[in-house]
């Protein structure tokens, strides 16, 4: 017996539907994908990573944002929602609703055993393709670790790991420099 064809959307439908909705769905190749509620540790480093940015951030100049605002890879057409993104300058919207940011500098991922995979792989894929991103900041949240992806000049990619409470996160590309030890105050790994 043959399957029924699959039913794509677009990228309109998708917002369409995605606007009214009571929970967040990423978007890729026409298909919805549900996302999962986070756990208490994947939930505290946001937290403590939206702190640092709110005390370090320079007034006026660059603009935080927590997983509510969803970023559009115009040229590979994800939608997706970072745990936190930075843009610095001029911020650019999809349209008048301003909910979709098109130039993201800097985009913070919480990883989870279940999304780790495509965050440090596909998604690192789709986010390189973004002009304005700068660095990528990848965060474990069963363990202590950070992974900075860092543009250079010449469009290849630095990278650099913290795992020690008192290493330093250094984010030149909006600012703030970040405290391992911070990001994981009051997390409880297990």
């Amino acid at each position: 017996m043959a399957s029924e064809p699959k039913t794509l959307l677009t990228a309109g439908q998708y917002l369409e539907i995605e606007r009214k909705a009571e929970r967040k769905s990423e978007f890729h190749d026409g298909e919805m994908f549900a996302m999962a509620g986070a756990r208490e540790a994947h939930n505290q480093i946001v937290w403590n990573l939206i702190a640092q940015f709110s005390r370090q951030l320079a007034p006026g100049r660059c603009r935080g944002y927590p997983s509510d605002m969803r970023v559009c890879v115009s040229a590979t057409g994800l939608y997706t929602y970072p745990d936190v993104v930075v843009v610095c300058g001029e911020r650019k919207f999809l349209d008048e609703k301003r909910d979709t940011l098109l130039n993201p500098t800097l985009i913070v991922e919480v990883l989870s055993p279940s999304t780790e995979a495509y965050d440090r792989g596909g998604k690192f894929e789709h986010y390189r393709s973004l002009p304005s991103l700068r660095q990528y900041l990848l965060v474990a949240s069963e363990r202590i670790e950070t992974s900075l992806h860092t543009r250079q000049a010449d469009d290849l990619w630095l990278s650099s790991f913290g795992t020690k409470a008192e290493d330093v996160i250094a984010l030149d590309s909006v600012g703030p420099r970040l405290l391992v030890s911070e990001i994981y105050a009051g997390v409880e790994m297990g």
